[in-house]
């Protein structure tokens, strides 16, 4: 990455390359507004030495740095000019410079201000390259049919710049579906910026969204702003204000908007990624959520499943959260016994993801010892049977004779096995250890054959 040095005079841009170069730092040089635009698109600049006054150019000082600002805000500019005073200076701050120095200047004042602006410059793209990191290592999990559905779905859309709309149940992972989209897409190097529509207050949706200007604090950009080249992601889209819903399809019209209290249009590059857990049709009809803009968000519409869609990816996913506790929080790195993994795939989940990630935090937290986990752990398991060998008779199944609590405790135990396995009858059949075809048959008798807790389809339908 280098240092690009911005000014009309020859001498000043020549003896400041020669200077830096000297020290180390690979340098391009620019004269006026259309060679510095040139280079920066060639290949955004670690630092940029930028003179205020550009003779015989089409944009000056600060033009350059607003759009500099606007385009590759993570870059440090610093101001030079021999015309220097304290409004110009303020300007120059306001607009986004990291720092201003007056000609004639002293070269070691200079070299101190350039070497800070370099150690940000650098600070900055080793967050980023964290935060892409801290994504790739959180990366989506399963061998599910259903996991796979979804998978194959969004690589189809990795590669375009469809709006997309991911529409699932809370805890699903849709703002990891919407990371995944991101990181294996042409805008991956690029921001990813979420917009969570239902913690922003309504009447500052807008400023944060758009940004704000002021004369005593300048420009600050907002959250549409920073995502500019890349993405921005609209968590539950259906909590934003009506009136916000408006200006969103705007943007998504023209591409452009005006910070709150500015006149400049500023233009950005966006991808939109949103998300919902309703039925936003009825919240169209209720006229709680405008059509154009749905229209707009819902181009390829995509299903995040629930986790009781895929209770064959529960181990997988236990022992993914196991692990990232031992390594960030330093939590115990325990086994899964089996009958631990069995009771987990067959509890409710009605938090998907996210209550599994809480229950294992919970378990690793308060568990004793570093043994394997069991059952009794679990929530909801606590109160396990006196010992291994009596059978607790609850409810009115103590009142039955012995056939119908039979059928009962068959009915119940075949249907848990089945929702374990997605109402995968040849791997339920192989875990209950019976044949196919026998359990069928049992099924049929009890009368439960067509019947799924999974999605209510037959059970046919999910055979290998």
């Amino acid at each position: 990455m280098s240092i690009l040095i911005v000014d009309d005079e020859q001498d000043i841009r020549e003896l400041v390359g020669d200077i830096l170069q000297d020290e180390g730092y690979p340098v391009r040089l620019a004269a006026n507004s259309d060679d510095c635009m040139a280079l920066i698109n060639e290949e955004p600049p670690s630092l940029m030495i930028l003179d205020i006054w550009l003779k015989d150019s089409r944009m000056d000082g600060i033009d350059i740095l607003k759009a500099v600002k606007r385009d590759n805000p993570d870059v440090p500019v610093v101001i030079i000019s021999g015309h220097g005073n304290i409004e110009i200076a303020v300007a120059a701050i306001k607009q986004g410079a990291y720092d201003f120095i007056e000609k004639p200047f002293n070269i070691d004042q200079l070299m101190v201000v350039v070497a800070r602006a370099m150690e940000t410059s650098r600070l900055r793209r080793e967050n980023q390259e964290l935060r892409r990191r801290d994504v790739a290592s959180s990366d989506m999990l399963g061998n599910s049919v259903a996991f796979k559905t979804l998978k194959a779905n969004l690589d189809k859309v990795t590669k375009s710049n469809g709006r997309v709309m991911l529409a699932g149940e809370p805890g699903t992972g849709k703002e990891m579906a919407a990371r995944y989209i991101h990181m294996h897409s042409n805008r991956a190097s690029a921001p990813f910026v979420t917009v969570s529509s239902a913690s922003i207050e309504p009447e500052r949706m807008e400023e944060v969204l758009f940004g704000r200007e002021t004369p005593e604090r300048g420009v600050e950009p907002g959250l549409l702003e920073q995502a500019h080249g890349g993405v921005v992601y609209f968590d539950e889209v259906a909590d934003m204000p009506l009136g916000t819903q408006s200006k969103i399809l705007r943007v998504l019209t023209e591409q452009q908007f005006t910070r709150a209290g500015g006149t400049d249009k500023v233009r950005v590059d966006l991808r939109v990624i949103s998300s919902t857990c309703r039925d936003l049709r009825a919240e169209i009809g209720l006229g709680r959520f405008r059509q154009e803009l749905y229209d707009r968000l819902n181009v390829v519409p995509i299903a995040v499943p629930a986790l009781a869609e895929r209770r064959d990816d529960i181990p997988e996913l236990t022992r993914h959260f196991i692990d990232w506790f031992h390594k960030s929080q330093g939590l115990p790195a325990r086994e899964l016994s089996s009958e631990a993994e069995t009771v987990l795939q067959t509890m409710p989940w009605p938090g998907n993801i996210r209550q599994l990630r809480n229950v294992i935090e919970r378990v690793l937290i308060l568990g004793e010892g570093s043994g394997p986990i069991e059952p009794q752990e679990l929530p909801g398991n606590e109160s396990k049977a006196q010992s291994e060998s009596a059978l607790s008779l609850g409810g009115s199944i103590a009142t039955l004779p012995l056939r119908e609590a039979r059928e009962l405790f068959e009915r119940e135990y075949l249907l848990t096995q089945i929702n374990r396995f997605g109402g995968n009858i040849s791997r339920t059949a192989s875990f209950v250890g019976m044949e196919r075809s026998a359990l069928h048959r049992k099924l049929k008798s009890l009368g439960v054959v067509g019947t799924s807790r999974t999605g209510g389809r037959g059970f046919g339908e999910h055979e290998e």
